[in-house]
């Protein structure tokens, strides 16, 4: 496994990190906590360190089971956790926030489905929430500090000097150890700078999503910003393992998304097609060569993979030691470049 610090901090985490989302269960169609945990200590013991989740991820769930999965070795793990999904605000907060979406715990809602029990999520990172967000989070992970605390989205009306101030303020107070954005524009992570030192960048980027090049990826480059990618393998779609005519569970937002209908599907294996002489001369899988690739574009330096279980850990992890040349990076790119689904 490669170590790459995050950002100007001086913290070196894994370059693959294990990414939490899908073990919170919400929207991933329930989560087995057994199994959850299993995979955590799996990816550890491959030798990666860094582990992203979020309170949004199954509303506290995911985050309370890394909190229990690395109870006892801790000091291994590089921990990064997220602020400002709320769906707990008062009206007073309610008053700067956002609403992003309204969802019922058990999935997004979609026309026509909204449910007696849905409930609505805001985009909110007052001085306030962020304070009642990071303590509520240091319960929930059994720490007394997070090494990377994240904002997750950036669409309500606080100042963005407010925001940092208050992250400058819990760095002082040892409550976190680095700061960064996720889903930000170059133009909002610039005004972060201005009120302090952003360590890291979390964009959604893939061989399939690759609007970030020209922008945050060049931003993250020049300025010695640390760009953690999310949905690297496109939620399981660039593992080449999802079939065209695979049916999706209630609870499962893949269900409902053109990119996984059976059309795209196939133009994401044609896609995959070329590599595959690649991955079977290094003796890996298509997803490790996935996530080799876009470790080496310029610019991104972590990449976050999902598990669910102890072998997608372990696989996720051994991406991590994969050096690809420059003849093999090109054939792969060129098949990327020919992809024309969504």
């Amino acid at each position: 496994m490669k170590f790459r610090p995050l950002g100007k901090s001086d913290i070196d985490a894994s370059v693959v990190a294990f990414g939490a989302w899908a073990i919170g269960g919400w929207t991933w169609g329930g989560t087995d906590e057994q199994q959850s945990t299993k995979a955590i200590h799996a990816f550890l013991d491959a030798g990666g360190n860094l582990i992203d989740t979020a309170p949004i991820y199954g509303f506290g769930r995911s985050e309370e089971i890394v909190g229990k999965a690395i109870a006892d070795r801790r000091d291994k793990v590089v921990l990064a956790t997220k602020c400002s999904m709320r769906w707990d605000l008062n009206d007073e907060q309610k008053r700067r926030a956002r609403k992003k979406f309204s969802t019922s715990e058990e999935m997004f809602d979609q026309p026509g489905n909204r449910s007696d029990d849905s409930f609505d999520v805001f985009i909110y990172a007052g001085a306030d929430g962020i304070r009642e967000e990071v303590e509520q989070s240091l319960k929930r992970l059994k720490t007394d500090v997070i090494d990377l605390y994240q904002t997750h989205w950036q669409s309500d009306d606080v100042a963005i000097e407010e925001k940092m101030s208050t992250l400058e303020e819990l760095k002082r107070e040892g409550k976190i150890r680095a700061i960064g954005v996720s889903n930000a524009s170059v133009e909002q992570i610039e005004e972060y700078q201005k009120f302090g030192q952003v360590d890291t960048d979390q964009e959604k980027y893939s061989m399939l999503d690759r609007a970030m090049e020209p922008s945050n990826l060049s931003k993250c480059e020049s300025d010695q910003i640390g760009f953690l990618a999310y949905s690297p393998l496109s939620q399981g779609l660039l593992t080449g393992k999802i079939d065209p005519d695979r049916e999706y569970p209630e609870g499962d937002q893949r269900k409902f998304k053109e990119r996984f209908q059976a059309e795209n599907v196939r133009k994401v294996q044609a896609m995959l097609k070329p590599m595959e002489p690649i991955a079977d001369k290094h003796g890996i899988s298509l997803a490790q060569l996935t996530i080799a690739w876009t470790l080496a574009q310029p610019g991104c330096s972590h990449v976050l993979a999902g598990a669910r279980n102890p072998k997608q850990a372990t696989d996720n992890a051994g991406a991590g030691s994969v050096e690809l040349s420059a003849d093999e990076l090109t054939t792969i790119t060129k098949a990327v470049h020919g992809y024309d689904g969504v």
